[in-house]
């Protein structure tokens, strides 16, 4: 089979390989050629019950690639959080931070969306940008002096200037390349499923640390809200596996009654929790992106929007370099790209990893600590501004496009 060439390749057709294709196509035109392979683009979405936070950053890189008008009326806006900390059988549980939902006024911190619709609009906008979509997977991948070489499940072999690896945890592409993890699984598990209830929830979103982790509330469009519920690992597998009755008392001791009578509306799932971060996000023409370049507990809820900074930066770099006549799979221009996102991503992984160990665990001396810390940055406005904008990805040195500016 004849070799096909593109300038970029992108391997994994989820949020952040599909976003890439679109930035770089609508920065550099017609010109530069984009190919995302991934056999789920073949498969509907239309099942799929996952829901995510989108933080304000991540909604303006959607606003300004021509996407989020097309899923805001599936988008709960997020309008405040509160955060309580207490044992499973404490009847009450008092709030010891709360945050209002806006980081500038009328711009809500975070949505809340359900996957499908954002997939779904991403697959749609890509193609009407010209992107080349293939329902095969990377399987190999070579050196071919200005090329990385890739061969697909179907046949097909592809060279490119760019290999842009977003093909997950598990990524082939980092495996191919050599590219060591370090990190560490948790011995817990996140126990996800879709609950109604009764009452409306007002675009609240709750975070409930009990001793096994955080019991997170994620309000959805409708009297619906998504759960990410952690456990010891044996704990949520047994949960999981109870008769709905007794599934549905092991949920509502932890839910409470707040919204009135609630029931499981979507399927429950469990993923296992790790932390763990690739050794280099680059190497020869190759660059990590989202998951395959680091995984992070859930407990701030901001895996997936380090991936969208990922795909916002790497895409920075590259037309930057095209724009100069570069070759934007150059090492020069991936040491930028490594440079920019490396250090960030470690930093909010020990964070994330810092702040699961101190929650989930039964110590009451740690729990007077923590508790005495949130009620000070409670009573602190500033501090408090910090935390909102820094959950919605607007602090530090951020890429043009979570700032909403075109590339």
């Amino acid at each position: 089979m004849a070799r096909e060439a593109t300038d970029v390749l992108i391997a994994g057709g989820g949020f952040a390989g599909l976003t890439l294709a679109i930035a770089l196509r609508q920065a550099l035109g017609p010109s530069f050629a984009v190919a995302v392979a991934d056999p789920a683009l073949g498969i509907s979405h239309a099942d799929d019950e996952r829901a995510s936070a989108i933080v304000a950053a991540a909604r303006r890189l959607f606003e300004t690639l021509g996407v989020w008008d097309r899923v805001s009326g599936e988008a709960q806006p997020i309008l405040d959080m509160v955060v309580t900390d207490s044992r499973l059988d404490d009847v009450m549980r008092p709030v010891f931070l709360s945050f209002a939902g806006e980081v500038e006024p009328g711009e809500p911190f975070a949505h809340m969306i359900e996957n499908r619709f954002l997939v779904a609009a991403l697959a749609e906008k890509a193609k009407i940008e010209g992107v080349t979509l293939i329902s095969s997977g990377v399987v190999e991948v070579s050196h071919d002096g200005e090329r990385i070489v890739a061969e697909l499940k179907d046949g097909r072999v592809i060279g490119a200037r760019l290999l842009a690896a977003a093909d997950g945890a598990r990524s082939t592409i980092r495996a191919s390349a050599g590219i060591a993890t370090h990190g560490w699984t948790y011995d817990q598990s996140a126990i996800v499923t879709t609950v109604g209830h009764e009452r409306d929830h007002g675009g609240r979103a709750e975070e409930h640390f009990l001793p096994a982790g955080p019991f997170a509330i994620l309000p959805l469009k409708g009297n619906r809200s998504s759960i990410v519920w952690t456990e010891a690992k044996g704990e949520a597998e047994r949960i999981v596996a109870l008769p709905d009755e007794a599934f549905h008392a092991e949920l509502e001791q932890r839910f409470k009654l707040h919204l009135g009578e609630i029931k499981t509306v979507g399927a429950r799932r469990v993923h296992s929790l790790g932390f763990f971060v690739a050794r280099s996000f680059i190497a020869e023409r190759i660059a990590l992106v989202g998951d395959a370049a680091h995984v992070i507990h859930p407990i701030a809820g901001q895996g997936l929007n380090m991936g969208l900074k990922d795909v916002a930066a790497l895409a920075e770099v590259i037309v930057d370099a095209a724009r100069l006549g570069l070759d934007p799979g150059s090492a020069t221009v991936l040491e930028r790209y490594q440079r920019w996102r490396r250090f960030d991503t470690v930093t909010m992984g020990i964070a994330t990893d810092g702040l699961n160990r101190l929650f989930s665990n039964r110590s009451d001396v740690l729990r007077l600590a923590r508790d005495i810390g949130l009620g000070l940055v409670d009573r602190v406005p500033n501090l408090k501004r910090l935390f909102i904008r820094e959950a919605a990805g607007l602090v530090g040195d951020v890429p043009k496009l979570l700032r909403g500016e075109v590339l």
